[in-house]
């Protein structure tokens, strides 16, 4: 399964498309469509980055300061 161009069209309007990443650019997913303006990719890939950390921080034990 992959979300090819044909997939993509037939989204409604107001679907975006998500991934973790990494994600393998034209098996997983179009190059067309990894590059929309309804796509969320990059910023999903750069947003787990920091929580994936946060997660991993508190679970070995770190404490939040009060602001």
């Amino acid at each position: 399964f992959g979300m090819t161009r044909e997939r993509f069209a037939k989204m409604p309007d107001h679907a975006v498309v998500m991934h973790p990443g990494p994600m393998n650019r034209g098996v997983e997913i179009a190059p067309e469509v990894a590059d929309h303006e309804r796509s969320l990719v990059e910023p999903q890939v750069a947003n787990g980055v920091a929580v994936r950390m946060a997660v991993l921080f508190r679970l070995l034990g770190g404490e939040v300061a009060d602001v």
